[in-house]
C-alpha cells in the first residue's frame, strides 16, 4: 500500500476508534472541573475528599482493591510456581479447574455465595448440624466487605495465574542455578532472583486485578454495599443534569487508577532484568510422584474447590424450589422451573434477545474495524501506527465504569442533546439558516438517549460493547497476520488482483480461525458486560442479560432462582465459547491478549 493510502487509513481509523473512546471519557472527567457558568474550578473534586461519605466510599474502594490484589497474589503465585516447574498426576485436570472463575462474573457468583455463607446458609447449617457451632458465624463480615474481597479475588486470580505461569516458564534456569551454586537457599533464591525476574508478569496481572476490583460495580451493588465509589457513581447517574458530584467521583476514580498504575509501575513494572536465555526444553519439569505428587496437587485441589463454590451456590439456587434452601445444608426440594423461566420469563427472555442482538452487532463492527486496524499495524510502514495500537488497547486499561459514565455524559450534550458549543455556532453562522439550525440543535438526538423520558440506549450499548471488546479482535487478527507470510498477498497483487480481491480471497481465508476466535471472545464478554449494562440500560425493555440478572435477584419469590438460572445458562454458554475459541487457534490463543 502506498504511503499516502496508509496515511489516509491511519487518520480514518484513529477517528473511528479514538473519537468514540476518548470523547466520552473526556466529557465524563472534564465536567468535574467546571462551574455551571463554564468557569474552571477544583471545588467539586476537592469536595470528594472533604465530604465524609464520599471519602469513605473512596477509601472502601481502595481497600477492596488492595485486599483483592493481595489475596489474588497469594492464591496465584504458589500455583503458578508449581504449574510452571513441576509435573504430577492429574495436573491437566487440576490446572483447568482453577480457571473456572473465568466463566462466571463475580456479581453473579454473589448470589450463590450469599446462599452458601449467609446466616442461614448451607455452611452455617452444616456446622450447626455437626455440633461445631450454636450460633451462625458472620462469614459475610460487616456490610459484606469480606465477601466482596473473596468473590473478586476468586474471580480475578486466574488473570494473575496465567501471567505468572508465562513469566516463570520463560525464566532463564541458569540464573537460579548460579544462585544455588553460590549457596543461596530456596527462599533467598525466590526473593533475590525469581521474584525480580517475574516482576513484569506480576505487574501486568496485578494491575488488571487492582483496576478491575477498584472500579467493580456489580459485586458491591449485588451485595448492597453502597459505601464504595463505584456504587455512589451509579446512584448519582440520575442527578447528572443537576449535580457535578457524579462527574467529580468519576474524575477522582480515574485519577486514582492512573496514580495507582504509575506507582505500581515504579515499584514492580520498572526495567526488567535481562536474561541470557529463556527457559529451555532441557531444563524440563520436575516430575513428582507418590506423596510428593499428591502434595503438589493438593493446593490446586483446595483452590479449585474454592473457585467452584460460587458456581455451586448459583447452580444450587437455580435448582432449589422457592424457599426450600433456608437453614439447610442442601435444598429440601428441587425444580427445573427456574431454568425454563430463564428463557421464557418476559424480562429474562427479552434480556437474552437484547444481549444477542447488541453483542452480535458490536462483534460485527469489531471484526470489520479490527481487520483494517490489524492489517495497518502489521503490514503498514508509516509512522503513527504505535498511536493507533495504543488507542485500540486503551479500553483494557480504562475502567468500564468510567467509560459507561462518559457515554451517559455524552448523551446529555451536543450533538445528542442541548445546543452546540460556541466554536460550532461560529462556523454555522456562515451556513444557510435551515442547516445551521439543524446542526445547532442536537442533530443526533434521534440516534439515542439514556436518561430521557423515552430512553433509547441501544446505540450507546452497542458502541460500548464494540469499543470495550475491539482489542480482542485486533490482537487475534494481528497474531494471525504475523504468522502468515506477506508473500502470499504479494503473489495476488502480482497476478493483477485488486486489494479487495486479495483481502477476500487470500487474507480472510488465512485469518478465518483467528478472526473467529477473537469474534467469539468479543461476543461472549460483550454478552456478560456488567458496568456498561447496569449503567446504560434504564428501561426493562432494553435490559441486557447482566442487568436482568441484577434486577431479578432483587425481586422476592422466585427472583433469585430465575436470576441464578439465567447466570447458569450464561456460564455454560461462555464455557463452550471459550473452549471453541481455544480450539480454533490452538496454542496461539495467548497471542490474542498480547499488547
Amino acid at each position: 500500500m502506498r504511503p499516502s493510502s496508509q496515511r489516509l487509513w491511519l487518520i480514518t481509523l484513529l477517528l473511528v476508534v479514538g473519537v468514540p473512546l476518548v470523547y466520552p471519557i473526556w466529557l465524563g472527567v472534564a465536567s468535574a472541573f467546571v462551574t455551571d457558568d463554564g468557569e474552571f474550578t477544583l471545588f467539586h473534586v476537592l469536595n470528594v475528599f472533604s465530604d465524609p461519605v464520599l471519602r469513605e466510599g473512596l477509601r472502601n474502594a481502595f481497600l477492596i482493591a488492595c485486599c483483592t490484589t493481595v489475596v489474588a497474589v497469594l492464591i496465584a503465585l504458589p500455583l503458578a510456581m508449581l504449574s510452571a516447574r513441576t509435573q504430577f498426576a492429574g495436573k491437566p485436570f487440576l490446572t483447568t479447574i482453577i480457571l473456572a472463575p473465568l466463566v462466571l462474573p463475580p456479581f453473579v457468583g454473589a448470589i450463590g455465595m450469599r446462599q452458601l455463607l449467609g446466616h442461614e446458609g448451607a455452611v452455617n447449617s452444616l456446622l450447626r448440624d455437626i455440633g461445631l457451632i450454636a450460633d451462625p458465624i458472620d462469614f459475610l463480615g460487616k456490610g459484606g466487605f469480606l465477601l466482596i474481597v473473596l468473590l473478586e479475588a476468586v474471580a480475578l486470580y486466574p488473570i494473575l495465574y496465567l501471567n505468572l505461569v508465562a513469566a516463570i516458564a520463560n525464566l532463564d534456569p541458569s540464573m537460579e542455578e548460579a544462585a544455588t551454586n553460590l549457596g543461596a537457599g530456596r527462599w533467598k533464591r525466590f526473593f533475590r532472583v525469581t521474584l525480580p525476574l517475574i516482576r513484569p508478569g506480576l505487574f501486568a496481572g496485578g494491575t488488571i486485578v487492582f483496576v478491575w476490583s477498584f472500579t467493580e460495580l456489580g459485586t458491591p451493588l449485588m451485595l448492597e454495599f453502597s459505601k464504595t465509589t463505584p456504587v455512589q457513581i451509579f446512584n448519582g447517574i440520575k442527578e447528572m443534569e443537576a449535580s457535578r458530584q457524579p462527574y467529580a467521583l468519576t474524575a477522582v476514580m480515574l485519577g486514582a487508577t492512573i496514580l495507582s498504575y504509575t506507582v505500581g509501575r515504579l515499584i514492580l513494572g520498572g526495567k526488567g532484568h535481562a536474561m541470557l536465555a529463556k527457559a529451555s526444553a532441557g531444563a524440563g519439569l520436575k516430575k513428582l510422584e507418590g506423596t510428593a505428587g499428591m502434595l503438589a496437587g493438593l493446593p490446586f485441589l483446595l483452590v479449585g474447590a474454592l473457585a467452584v463454590l460460587p458456581h455451586i451456590g448459583v447452580i444450587g439456587t437455580a435448582l432449589s424450589a422457592n424457599g426450600q434452601w433456608y437453614g439447610t445444608v442442601l435444598p429440601e426440594s428441587l425444580t427445573g422451573d427456574h431454568f425454563v423461566q430463564a428463557i421464557t420469563h418476559p424480562l429474562a427472555a427479552g434480556a437474552v434477545r437484547n444481549s444477542i442482538i447488541f453483542a452480535g452487532v458490536a462483534t460485527i463492527l469489531d471484526v470489520v474495524v479490527g481487520l483494517f486496524v490489524a492489517r495497518l499495524l502489521v503490514r503498514g510502514t508509516i509512522r503513527g501506527r504505535a498511536l493507533l495500537d495504543a488507542i485500540v488497547m486503551l479500553p483494557l486499561a480504562v475502567p468500564g465504569l468510567v467509560f459507561a459514565f462518559g457515554l451517559v455524559a455524552a448523551s446529555l450534550r451536543w450533538p445528542f442533546n442541548g445546543t452546540a458549543p460556541e466554536f460550532i455556532t461560529a462556523v454555522t453562522d456562515f451556513l444557510p439558516v435551515g442547516i445551521a439550525t439543524w446542526i445547532n440543535e442536537a442533530p443526533l438526538k434521534f440516534v439515542g438517549d439514556i436518561l430521557g423520558p423515552m430512553p433509547n440506549p441501544i446505540p450507546f450499548l452497542i458502541l460500548a460493547y464494540a469499543v470495550r471488546r475491539l482489542p480482542y479482535v485486533v490482537r487475534s487478527a494481528a497474531a494471525g497476520l504475523e504468522q502468515t507470510s506477506v508473500a502470499l498477498e504479494e503473489a495476488g497483487y502480482n497476478l493483477g488482483a485488486s486489494r479487495w480481491r486479495v483481502t477476500r480471497k487470500i487474507v480472510l481465508p488465512l485469518l478465518a480461525a483467528n478472526l473467529a476466535a477473537g469474534a467469539i471472545l468479543a461476543f461472549c464478554f460483550a454478552m456478560l458486560e456488567v458496568s456498561d449494562s447496569l449503567i446504560l440500560a434504564q428501561r426493562e425493555g432494553d435490559y441486557p442479560i447482566t442487568k436482568a440478572i441484577f434486577t431479578l435477584a432483587e425481586r422476592l419469590g422466585d427472583g433469585p432462582g430465575v436470576a441464578s438460572a439465567l447466570g447458569v445458562w450464561a456460564m455454560a454458554f461462555l464455557g463452550v465459547a471459550l473452549a471453541t475459541a481455544a480450539a480454533l487457534v490452538g496454542k496461539k490463543a495467548g497471542a490474542i491478549f498480547r499488547g
